[in-house]
């Protein structure tokens, strides 16, 4: 007997779009086609798609230490409310970041009781802990985390960007475990002192916010980053990319042979500066926003496949953080909370739209971070994977309340936004963890993931 069968649904697997049965057994998927026979628990789909739940390859879960922002029953929960079923978490913004084994499996132990998702964690690189490197991809690291940009407060403890010469011997010990280094790629001396000139002039609205981060900060630091892992033979991935010539200089980087990959985010394919003056503090960012021309041009290279996948950069805070009492936008926290309606508004702008299809959009909200970070079994609906599954009503539309959010703080950029389809259950290893009309399983049931490719790989 299979434990469910979901029926009458329009899968989407790897090959093509079919309308079939989805039979799963033991956690994983044991069959698609024209099903027939006992199950324990029948489930109708008609009407609906069924995706690969997604694989958020970008959170930030802040536990321990600032658990008031995001801790990992309230984030996963959200993750799950919106279809997500994996999330790979970055190192910061926790107290202490996790930049050492130790406090690395410290997250681990916090986040297997708490975590309503599965989930993989990233190690970080910072100034000085390139002796930590192996430590933590030996207590299985998905990869690791720099910032070439500033981040990072006087806080004992706190996540701090690496300088070229810490890059580059963090590259060289990175490059021996065979992972890969994600980096926020920002020139750091440049967006500083343009902000510095701008709040000198007293412009401190959000287009000075803006004009402190042209498009030209990232680009040069994707075209450093780049260079200096070809001279270390580091794996690199770009994270959030905000803009259409970063991206190019990637995929040329590509066809020259280099491992390198990217992604970008929802936000930065959903709003734009126009949006940012509109919404305000709330779609602070950085990379920040960009012009509807950039943003068309960013969608023109994630159109041509150049893009691996697309994150929420989920980067939560509590709400006075995000407040401007003092109309200085450089004071608010930069991050937006997206991460519960990834799928949704995703699916709204990119497949509605008429952008993408199907199969692109599964590739890069499942399989593509799937793949990028050795989540084996993950991103795919085909026999032997796990049941990890999202419901998606195409047709079920909602206008986003902040009522509707699952997040510790429960605020974002996108509440008010008309969202025209939306998520009615996700299936985590074949269990429902959560239904529209019911809400969570009591008992969360994630587990740590390690990345799969370095393991097989060092056998």
């Amino acid at each position: 007997m299979q434990t469910a069968i979901i029926k009458n649904g329009l899968i989407v697997t790897p090959t093509g779009v079919v309308k079939a049965d989805l039979a799963i057994k033991a956690g994983k998927i044991a069959a698609i086609g024209d099903l027939s026979g006992s199950a324990e628990e029948v489930i109708d789909a008609k009407g609906q798609l069924v995706l690969p739940g997604m694989v958020d390859a970008h959170v930030h879960i802040n536990e321990p230490g600032r658990g008031n922002w995001e801790d990992y029953h309230t984030g996963s929960q959200a993750l799950a409310a919106g279809g997500t079923t994996s999330m790979v978490v970055m190192p910061l913004n926790a107290l202490p970041a996790r930049t050492t084994a130790a406090e690395f499996n410290r997250h681990r132990a916090i986040a297997e009781g708490r975590s309503y998702i599965d989930f993989a964690l990233y190690g970080g690189l910072v100034p000085g802990n390139q002796s930590a490197i192996a430590p933590m991809a030996q207590a299985g690291a998905a990869g690791f985390k720099a910032f070439m940009a500033t981040t990072g407060s006087d806080e004992p403890g706190d996540f701090h960007n690496v300088d070229d010469y810490d890059l580059y011997r963090g590259m060289q010990a990175i490059a021996k475990t065979g992972l890969r280094l994600s980096l926020h790629a920002e020139n750091a001396v440049l967006t500083d002192r343009l902000a510095e000139d701008e709040i000198a002039q007293q412009h401190t609205d959000v287009q000075a916010y803006i004009d402190s981060r042209p498009p030209m900060v990232e680009v040069e630091a994707v075209r450093r980053a780049l260079y200096l892992a070809k001279q270390t033979g580091c794996k690199l991935h770009f994270v959030h990319l905000s803009t259409g010539e970063a991206v190019r200089e990637v995929h040329r980087a590509q066809l020259a042979g280099q491992d390198v990959t990217c992604e970008t985010c929802v936000h930065y394919l959903t709003l734009n500066t126009v949006d940012f003056k509109q919404i305000g503090p709330l779609a602070k960012c950085s990379p920040v926003l960009r012009t509807p021309e950039v943003q068309a041009d960013l969608w023109r290279e994630v159109q041509a496949g150049h893009v691996n996948a697309v994150t929420s950069d989920h980067s939560p805070a509590p709400a006075e953080m995000k407040a401007n009492p003092n109309n200085n936008i450089f004071e608010v926290w930069g991050g937006i909370s997206g991460a519960q309606n990834n799928l949704d508004i995703f699916y709204d702008v990119a497949v509605k739209s008429g952008r993408l299809n199907l199969q692109q959009f599964v590739q890069l909200t499942a399989a593509g971070p799937a793949k990028l970070f050795g989540l084996k079994n993950k991103g795919q609906l085909r026999v032997g994977a796990d049941a990890d599954i999202a419901l998606l009503d195409p047709d079920q539309s909602y206008t986003l309340q902040a009522s509707d959010l699952f997040y510790k703080n429960p605020i974002s950029a996108y509440v008010g936004r008309k969202i025209n389809c939306r998520v009615t259950r996700t299936i985590l290893r074949g269990k429902t963890i959560f239904e529209l009309e019911r809400g969570f399983d009591e008992q969360p049931t994630g587990r740590f993931l390690r990345n799969q490719q370095v393991t097989e790989a060092d056998k």
